[in-house]
């Protein structure tokens, strides 16, 4: 980690403690307690799960399991709703101005300077690298758990990063992963166990079978892990290649439909679903694309970046980084990015902490969107513009990003999405219209084994899914911020939607307009 100044070096300091002392609580023997007898919990993400691919038709499994749970009508995604930055957020419980996993594809300049890198588990240990040892500024559940004497097992068909994010410490639990087993120690009682993915059947989606597979050997048993989670890599994939509501994606669906029916038929069958909490819920939803334009082609093209090599700025999906925080260069891009039709939201740091507003006029501010890292943020985050049109399949949601179909932007379609609990310590078939997200996860499993989440969890316990429990606070309210800049070709506004519930702010969405006067 590179220090600019001596403050910035004094505010690493404090953040670092500050994320230290709570895993340090946790592990005195006076702080832990008792784990014996508690009910197990099973997490279940269904990676791109929009809630309208919930039918009884293509998912009769998790349909019939929607009637009875207790379900989140109000759920959101962590923007920007890319899969790494949720699988983090979900296993801190924090926002990624906490944990600092910004995207699927992050910027650490000790790693590259010129260019942002990938996410998979090989990336994630070179980033790890450079920042000594702190992949992640955030405790995750997996670490909590472990200092009160339990453990957690990831399973996930999805890619290696999405998976090591879950559980990055690993500790005394693991991670099983077609392409990465956690600890090493491990593998071979799996390839023993189970064996590895079969190859050369046909069938297209076996990876979700075979870490289904694993769950039922080593997560679904009453001397098994507290804590398991098991996250297959569809419909997100194939919503990605073929679009949303294709034969294929909807193949997919049913494919991880029928798995989730196997986990369900298990713990009946094993007597275990009275000592199983199951919670429910995906990284983000899906949006059409139709664009086919490119950040830094554009600025290259504009003159704002020398070439795709350049380390005058530097482009992380959304994220843009100015060398040396140019304030001349980043007023520039923004009015480029402002002018720029399939450009919606853009997000700039706050001039002071807590601030709505962006330190560049017409932008609203990290701090609105819980994006700002003191350490790892860029000067600029953009998303792409969207709309309510539908595609060739009926289903709403466009936005101008390359590509078939996908998400990472800030429209309702990316954010807003399913959340359902349902075991022996949630209430039966109850609906929630309270605001809740993927960072109540990890504080929501923490309180059905009375234990305190640490300090820097962003999120809050679901008070009001468990049994004899209601909400602290049921006022819950929409809060609308704006920005807006004139300039010689007309206006640009932004807008962005939050729901509130005390000190708890979720960001719903955002809307751009432009008024151009010629």
């Amino acid at each position: 980690m590179i220090f600019r100044n001596i403050t910035t070096a004094r505010a690493v300091l404090i953040v670092w403690t500050a994320f230290a002392a709570p895993i340090a609580q946790a592990q005195n023997p006076a702080a832990e307690k008792s784990l014996d007898g508690k009910n197990k919990t099973l997490i279940v993400f269904f990676d791109g799960l929009r809630p309208d691919y919930i039918t009884e038709e293509q998912m009769p499994n998790l349909y019939a399991f929607k009637q009875k749970a207790s379900y989140g009508k109000n759920h959101h995604s962590v923007f920007p709703t890319v899969t790494r930055v949720n699988s983090s957020s979900y296993a801190t419980g924090s926002y990624p101005g906490t944990h600092g996993l910004l995207g699927n594809a992050v910027y650490f300049p000790k790693v590259n300077p010129n260019k942002a890198i990938g996410t998979t588990y090989p990336d994630l240990m070179r980033a790890q690298d450079s920042e000594n040892g702190r992949l992640l500024t955030a405790v995750s559940l997996g670490e909590v758990l472990e200092a009160a004497g339990g453990k957690m097992m990831v399973f996930s068909s999805g890619t290696t990063g999405q998976a090591f994010l879950q559980n990055h410490k690993v500790g005394k639990g693991a991670i099983i992963n077609q392409e990465l087993i956690l600890p090493e120690s491990f593998k071979a009682q799996v390839m023993a166990g189970i064996g590895p993915m079969p190859k050369g059947t046909g069938d297209v989606f076996i990876k979700h079978k075979w870490i289904a597979d694993a769950l039922l050997q080593y997560g679904l048993k009453n001397d098994g892990p507290l804590v398991s989670a098991i996250w297959f890599s569809d419909p997100d994939g194939a919503a990605h290649r073929y679009g949303i509501g294709s034969d294929q994606a909807v193949a997919a669906i049913k494919y991880v439909d029928a798995q989730f029916g196997r986990i369900l038929d298990s713990l009946s069958s094993r007597g275990l679903k009275e000592k199983f909490n199951l919670l429910i819920s995906t990284d983000h939803g899906f949006v059409t694309h139709t664009g086919k334009q490119d950040i830094t082609d554009l600025l290259i093209a504009e003159g704002l970046k020398k070439d795709k090599e350049s380390d005058d700025v530097v482009i992380a999906e959304g994220a843009i980084y100015v060398k040396n925080h140019d304030k001349n260069q980043i007023e520039k891009i923004v009015a480029l990015m402002h002018k720029t039709d399939w450009i919606g939201a853009v997000f700039t740091k706050p001039k002071k902490k807590g601030d709505m507003a962006g330190s560049v006029k017409g932008t609203l501010s990290f701090d609105a969107i819980h994006y700002n890292h003191p350490t790892r943020s860029g000067d600029i985050l953009v998303a792409p513009n969207w709309n309510d049109d539908k595609n060739d399949k009926g289903f709403a949601g466009t936005d101008f990003s390359g590509g078939v179909a996908g998400h990472g932007g800030s429209s309702p379609y990316e954010i807003n999405i399913a959340f359902f609990a349902d075991g022996p310590d949630f209430k039966n078939a109850f609906t929630s219209e309270l605001p809740t997200s993927n960072i109540d996860i990890a504080p929501t499993v923490l309180a059905l084994y009375g234990l305190k989440a640490p300090s820097q969890m962003d999120g809050r316990a679901l008070s009001e899914f468990l049994q004899n429990q209601k909400a602290a606070d049921n006022n819950a309210k929409k809060q609308v911020i704006t920005a807006e800049a004139k300039y010689d070709w007309g206006t640009y506004k932004l807008q962005l939607e939050m729901s509130v519930l005390g000190n708890y702010k979720y960001f719903d969405f955002t809307k751009t307009e432009r008024n151009k006067s010629n």
